[in-house]
């Protein structure tokens, strides 16, 4: 079966060349005749190939374009599991959780962003009423609270 997909692809390759170098042709005679200078004529195949990476080049940027959104995401995620594991240390040293986000820095300069998303927006954190749990959430893409795209991770 493929034997003969492949024989009428072969006979259909050369009818397209065919075709197109008798368009040429007759596309040059007409231009000699009228005195118009030569057109320029492109070979379907090359059209093609023209075509193929021009959507190859639109599909990687697409596809980067994706991966960035959802690389940001994952790195998101992963901050904010650091910081809680930091808020809860600091909960086992001190014996509560801290007032404000910026307490888990302690002056250590390796600390200095980690209050920040991966869009640079400051994650929302809060002591619930009963002070034994908090909430940790980045507000996403859009920086804004109790949207879609915020991100959280169950904490206690």
């Amino acid at each position: 079966m493929t034997q003969i997909l492949e024989f009428i692809g072969f006979f259909l390759e050369i009818f397209v060349d065919i075709q197109f170098w008798r368009d040429k042709k007759k596309r040059r005679q007409f231009e000699k005749e009228q005195n118009l200078p030569k057109k320029l004529m492109i070979h379907p195949y090359a059209k093609a190939v023209f075509y193929s990476i021009v959507i190859t080049i639109l599909l990687g940027i697409l596809f980067s374009l994706y991966q960035h959104y959802f690389s940001n995401a994952n790195n998101t995620i992963k901050k904010l599991i650091k910081v809680e594991a930091l808020i809860i240390e600091n909960k086992e040293v001190d014996g509560y959780y801290p007032k404000k986000l910026e307490d888990i820095i302690r002056n250590n300069p390796l600390r200095k962003k980690i209050t920040l998303d991966a869009w640079g927006n400051e994650f929302h954190y809060i002591v619930l009423a009963d002070a034994n749990t908090f909430a940790l959430i980045s507000k996403g893409k859009d920086g804004i609270l109790n949207t879609n795209d915020d991100l959280t991770t169950a904490n206690k």
